[in-house]
């Protein structure tokens, strides 16, 4: 090429003669004037026809390549599937060749076809407030010095970009909601769409096209914040391609190194923070100023979150004779009340509720199994859903499990009265008396029993009715009056009892 370059700029700028040319070539003066003569600037070179060993099995490869074109994507062979079939066929040739010649059909199909690959896309613009995305991703983090995997919510604004993540030990419809309701607070209102993936928790059944039968809890928090729910189409992940970008850049943000935190309600603070930081650091790219300066625009544009959504899910469970209900491979404590009974357990993120007949009856803090390799169960205990138990079965109070853990008086106190006949009764009673009075109370009128040296259920009974009625507890000091003073201070003499002993005619008691 730099040659026909000389040749061209030779004879065309400066005029030398085609012998000239030839001279300083090398070249016949024929090869110079084909050159000048095809005013071409850059040679080719036709290349030879080669036969390859894929050429008798070209037929072949292609009905097969149609035949996978028409496959799902689950359901397609790889290029090495392929020419594993070939070589059965008796193809002697190489894996290359085969990948080669599917590029090529893959290329003359869409240009038949008039379409394009997956390498080419549509750019999309939002206005303001139209439009969110939503995705989950795994993540790592440190929690309570134990290496923990995390299922993180993603959130981003189509339009200001701004974004905000939330961690969750599952990806569960209660958390899912959950999300929501704090994505929408620190996003400042709720826009028009949402865009998802067919994730389980939105989606129960995938139809033709746009067509999804979609959960009815994930319908109700829809309604709820009144905006619309599209989804893309299945592994059609670059219909969001925002919040995939998201997630990415959020791996290199925010979880390398990993995060330390001793919880992960700490750890979501410590996001949520964090992404309001990178707002203002992160330069929007398509509008001027950062993400923060474009927020302040679209958050006008967002409709107002009038209340969080009540994002429980609700499993019917039975109450076993121990009291005990199972959920999740732990059991948690219910009244005694309602043993042998079914109840209505309402599952949020970071507790769980029991309602019988419409009124809630207690709650726990949900417990979280993290190590599939764990046999046991973990159980939560109430004590006081167990005294109707015991003040009929006082008898049980001594190793009951639930009792394992009183706060340290009343343990103080069951140390004592359990030395004592009918001990165990009496401290059934005062611990029933938590059922009509505050348990502060009960619990101060027992330190105070306790540091008297008295702890009998008479004495804390009247210390609690003194807390009660704001009495004073300690006794007042009381003054004699003067004529009650002792004018001589009576002395100790034992010498007198003596003297009973000389008298021979005493009689003394044997």
């Amino acid at each position: 090429m730099e040659l026909l370059s000389v040749i061209r700029r030779w004879r065309l700028r400066d005029h030398f003669s085609i012998r000239e040319i030839s001279r300083r070539t090398g070249l016949s003066r024929n090869t110079v004037r084909k050159y000048l003569r095809s005013d071409i600037v850059e040679p080719k070179f036709n290349l030879a026809d080669r036969t390859s060993k894929l050429d008798p099995y070209a037929d072949k490869l292609s009905r097969m390549l149609l035949q996978e074109a028409g496959r799902s994507r689950k359901q397609k062979r790889t290029i090495k599937q392929l020419h594993v079939d070939l070589a059965v066929l008796g193809y002697e040739g190489s894996y290359n060749r085969v990948a080669a010649f599917a590029r090529e059909w893959k290329a003359a199909r869409q240009r038949e076809q008039q379409t394009c690959g997956r390498g080419a896309f549509v750019p999309l613009a939002f206005m303001p407030g139209e439009a969110f995305q939503f995705d989950w991703s795994e993540d790592w983090a440190i929690v309570g010095g134990e290496r923990t995997k995390l299922q993180v919510a993603h959130f981003k604004l189509c339009y200001s970009r701004a974004f905000t993540l939330r961690a969750y030990p599952q990806q569960t419809h209660e958390m899912l909601f959950d999300a929501h309701n704090h994505a929408f607070r620190v996003l400042g209102g709720v826009p028009r769409r949402g865009i998802y993936d067919n994730m389980r928790t939105a989606v129960d059944k995938i139809g033709r096209g746009k067509e999804r039968q979609v959960n009815a809890r994930f319908s109700a928090m829809v309604s709820h914040f009144l905006f619309e729910a599209e989804f893309c189409n299945p592994a059609s992940g670059w219909e969001k391609g925002q919040i995939e970008k998201n997630v990415q850049d959020a791996r290199h943000r925010l979880w390398q190194p990993m995060p330390n935190f001793p919880s992960v309600a700490a750890l979501n603070d410590w996001l949520e923070a964090r992404c309001r930081d990178l707002w203002a650091q992160t330069p929007h790219g398509s509008q001027p100023g950062a993400i923060a300066d474009v927020w302040l625009e679209e958050a006008q544009h967002l409709m107002r979150l009038v209340r969080p959504f009540d994002g429980f899910v609700e499993y019917a469970k039975r109450v076993s004779p121990t009291c005990l209900i199972y959920l999740e491979r732990n059991r948690y404590s219910v009244p005694a009340s309602l043993a042998n009974r079914p109840v209505s357990v309402r599952v949020y993120p970071e507790r769980i509720v029991v309602v019988a007949e419409g009124q809630i009856v207690c709650e726990h803090r949900r417990v979280f199994a993290r190590s599939h390799e764990r046999k046991s169960t973990t159980t939560v205990y109430d004590w006081r859903h167990y005294l109707a138990v015991v003040q009929r079965k006082p008898g049980a109070l001594r190793n009951g499990a639930p009792f394992a853990e009183l706060p340290p008086a009343f343990r103080a106190l069951q140390q004592r009265m359990l030395k004592t006949p009918g001990g165990d009764r009496e401290m059934v009673e005062i611990l029933a008396l938590v059922l009509q009075h505050d348990e502060q109370a009960v619990l101060a009128a027992v330190e105070l029993a306790l540091e008297a040296g008295a702890p009998t259920k008479t004495h804390i009974l009247n210390l609690l009715h003194r807390l009660v009625d704001g009495k004073p507890t300690d006794a007042p000091t009381i003054k004699a009056p003067q004529a009650l003073t002792l004018t001589t201070e009576p002395q100790s003499n034992v010498e007198r009892y003596d003297a009973l002993r000389r008298l021979r005619e005493a009689r003394h008691a044997s």
